[in-house]
């Protein structure tokens, strides 16, 4: 089973703080609890996204999610596509990484970052992605940031871009809740774009079993299905549980609920395998 979206540092953005304790505590300890869940999931690869604004020398923000992979196996880092870096010195480092094949995608964090996927800053990082074959991953939907601008974040943005980069993979994060439909459309629409089931429920294993946490997880399971079930293509849905913003466990047992028994195998599997041409 693989999970292609969690944390396992404080991604920086303007406006959100570190998301969970645990990614203020060292590589070795967040390491170590990383590894206990992934066990206890049966999470046999974890994929996590990098740090905003970084130094110079780590261009895309892994550093530390490299320490942190020395002692949790099966952890690789996605690099953060930072749109306020243009120079030609930045990109040369890029590239050497994408290169170097140290990281399986990149990221965008849309809405947290006040730019369009359409917007020029962003071109060159669609090129690389498209010439090293990984994909690009956006932050669709709400977010953890007041200072954050909703209408880039939103799905309908990345059929622009699909349409205009034929040859690169998108991916449409937390599948742009709350406008689920929209997102689906742009997945029926572009055979390009994926989206991950991601940050859809955060909260402990209590807020999973609460009356309340069941009654938005059967509304979610519900844009779930849906989702899949408008796009026409369940080959383009991906898990990923976001943690530590909820238990692996937890999240996986939610998504097997609202993911319809056919399509388990392609979803936890089969699919993430595809994307990332694993």
């Amino acid at each position: 089973m693989i999970d292609i979206h969690i944390h396992a540092v404080s991604p920086n953005l303007p406006g959100v703080g570190s998301l969970h304790p645990l990614l203020c505590e060292s590589p070795e300890r967040v390491a170590a609890e990383l590894r206990r869940e992934m066990q206890t999931a049966g999470i046999t690869d974890a994929f996590a996204m990098g740090v905003w604004n970084a130094d110079d020398d780590d261009p895309l923000g892994i550093t530390t999610t490299l320490e942190i992979a020395r002692f949790a196996p099966g952890l690789r880092p996605i690099g953060v596509a930072d749109p306020t870096r243009t120079d030609a010195e930045h990109f040369r480092k890029v590239e050497l990484l994408l290169a170097s094949g140290v990281v399986v995608a990149l990221k965008c964090y849309l809405g947290y970052l006040h730019f369009e996927p359409a917007h020029p800053n962003y071109r060159r990082y669609y090129e690389l992605a498209a010439k090293y074959r990984v994909p690009v991953m956006f932050h669709t939907g709400d977010t953890y940031s007041p200072r954050a601008k909703l209408k880039y974040a939103h799905p309908l943005g990345v059929d622009e871009v699909a349409v205009d980069h034929p040859d690169c993979r998108f991916v449409l994060c937390h599948l742009g809740n709350p406008w689920t439909t929209d997102a689906a459309e742009v997945i029926y629409k572009n055979m390009n774009v994926w989206a991950d089931l991601s940050g859809l429920m955060v909260g402990d294993e209590g807020a999973f079993v609460s009356e309340e946490g069941r009654e938005a997880t059967s509304e979610l399971a519900h844009a779930i299905q849906h989702a899949m079930k408008y796009s026409e293509r369940p080959n383009r849905f991906v898990y990923g549980s976001d943690w530590p913003l909820a238990p692996m466990t937890s999240y996986r047992e939610f998504v097997k609920e609202a993911v319809p028994p056919q399509h388990h195998d392609l979803v936890f599997d089969y699919n993430a395998r595809t994307l990332f041409r694993l």
